[in-house]
């Protein structure tokens, strides 16, 4: 593989630090291994990805943030709510497949661009769609989630290109705290322009302007080009050979397996099977709490007699804006503590990572339950439990994505993460927030209409999110097993 006429002469730096070593500095770090590749700008390109990210998940929960209103403006039930949130997830995982071939293939900067400027483009244009056109919101929303699709699939690999293991989950852990970060921020942003405005179409106005500005800042500070740093390609680069994946795609192509033999090689490494099916339960209970959470807690809230029922123009936001708080809070606590405990633990244990995965999944199912459960006596009960439910979902978030990194080959991981998007999405947030909503209509179908049922049907809806959970739990302990043979394979 690496003895095309493509490859690229580069000397190895003598001295440089690489993995757990690399981990111990104070600076930004960076693996290059050549002098038009300093760490500034690696930290450049890390800072670019994230405010990337950052945008990417605000525009995920836009719509959570103000479904109360959404769903009044258009007339709908629970399950044509939760469909906006399953057209959204489904394009998004269909797409990633692609983008992940074409990632391993071609110029990862163009594609992100491209990306970055279609979802924008959607975004806006979905700002001013009227109540009569329903069906085109919902398009507009597939839309979005196909650009996103682009970015969530290929920012993970160049930040593998360019860190080492050891400090590449510090990177990530960086990088995966934008996803509870922008989550919450989406929430807060969507509820504070409604309020302000008046009207929640505003809120699908802000972003595409951030958007415009991540463009510009992606074609300015990004290079054309990130190289590959591997064990293997340091090894290489002794004899005076590395590979530069982005340069001559055409000669990189042809060095590549087919999609079909790379996805029949995943399937074969059972790390990688099981971490998706743990990754899947994850994003099923995050998918369902993400969607319903808000106005789950504001049936509470009117059952409990709290607060009215909605019966003016623009809905009380703030369980959106208390929600949104708590998911930026423990997303960042959760993602460093995961971090950490990883970066600790595997001194002493080699199968640390799928361990601290399944035990937080079993914590966070737990939580879950209690905070159901107390829904209609103690609201701030709920608070409580629902962020520590949050908090250990957290904690998986970057651990997962480096299990991943390091049980793959580099030249299938696009791949790799392309396939565990597609998997994740369709067995798990695809159809959670859509299967919550259904289950509610279904309950509140076989009871007599009343504000107390409306609060129940969606309470026992959401109970399956805490067996879901424990499924995932159980999947990561698989993983366990088979983490240290698959990582000697990739190695080699």
């Amino acid at each position: 593989e690496h003895e095309d006429s493509g490859l690229l002469l580069q000397p190895l730096l003598e001295g440089q630090k690489y993995g757990a070593a690399a981990a111990d500095g104070t600076q930004c770090p960076s693996v290059s291994v050549s002098r038009n590749n300093p760490a500034k700008r690696d930290c450049l390109v890390v800072a670019v990805l994230c405010f990337g990210n950052f945008i990417n998940f605000i525009d995920w929960f836009i719509v959570p943030g103000i479904l109360l209103d959404i769903q009044k403006y258009f007339g709908l039930s629970d399950g044509k709510t939760g469909l906006l949130q399953t057209v959204f997830t489904l394009c998004y995982m269909l797409a990633a497949p692609i983008f992940g071939y074409l990632g391993d293939r071609y110029n990862r900067k163009i594609i992100l661009g491209a990306g970055i400027f279609f979802w924008s483009g959607v975004t806006l244009g979905s700002s001013f769609i009227t109540e009569s056109h329903y069906r085109i919101f919902v398009l507009s929303r597939g839309l979005v989630g196909i650009g996103s699709a682009s970015y969530s699939t290929i920012a993970p690999t160049i930040i593998a290109d360019l860190f080492e293991e050891g400090k590449r989950t510090t990177v990530l852990s960086l990088f995966y705290i934008f996803i509870p970060v922008g989550s919450g921020c989406g929430y807060m942003l969507a509820a504070g322009m409604a309020k302000s405005t008046g009207d929640w179409h505003w809120a699908f106005r802000v972003t595409p302007c951030m958007g415009g500005l991540a463009l510009l800042l992606l074609i300015l500070l990004v290079p054309q080009r990130i190289q590959r740093k591997t064990a293997a390609h340091r090894a290489l680069s002794i004899s005076g050979t590395i590979r530069n994946v982005d340069e001559k795609p055409e000669v990189h192509r042809t060095a590549k397996t087919t999609w079909c033999q790379d996805v029949g090689s995943l399937a074969k490494n059972c790390s990688f099977v099981c971490s998706t099916l743990g990754l899947t339960a994850m994003a099923f209970v995050t998918g369902a709490l993400g969607m319903w959470m808000p106005l789950f807690l504001y049936r509470a809230q009117v059952v409990q007699g709290i607060v009215p029922p909605c019966l003016q123009e623009s809905c009380n936001s703030s369980n959106s804006l208390i929600f949104g708080g708590i998911t930026i809070g423990t997303g960042i606590l959760g993602i460093i503590a995961g971090a950490e405990a990883a970066r600790r633990l595997r001194k002493i244990n080699n199968t640390a990572d799928p361990l601290i995965c399944a035990t937080s999944m079993f914590m966070s199912a737990l939580c879950l339950y209690v905070a159901l459960m107390v829904a209609q006596m103690n609201i701030l009960s709920t608070f409580i439990f629902i962020a520590f439910g949050e908090l250990f979902l957290s904690v998986n978030w970057a651990v997962v994505t480096d299990i991943l990194l390091y049980v793959v080959t580099p030249r299938r991981q696009s791949t790799a993460i392309a396939l565990q998007i597609l998997v994740s999405h369709l067995l798990g947030d695809a159809g959670s927030p859509y299967l919550i909503g259904v289950i509610s209509n279904a309950i509140q179908a076989k009871n007599v209409p009343s504000l107390q049922w409306s609060f129940r049907s969606m309470q026992y809806s959401f109970i399956i999110c805490a067996f879901v959970g424990v499924f995932g739990g159980g999947f990561f302990l698989l993983t366990s097993f088979y983490i240290e043979e698959d990582r000697k394979e990739a190695q080699r």
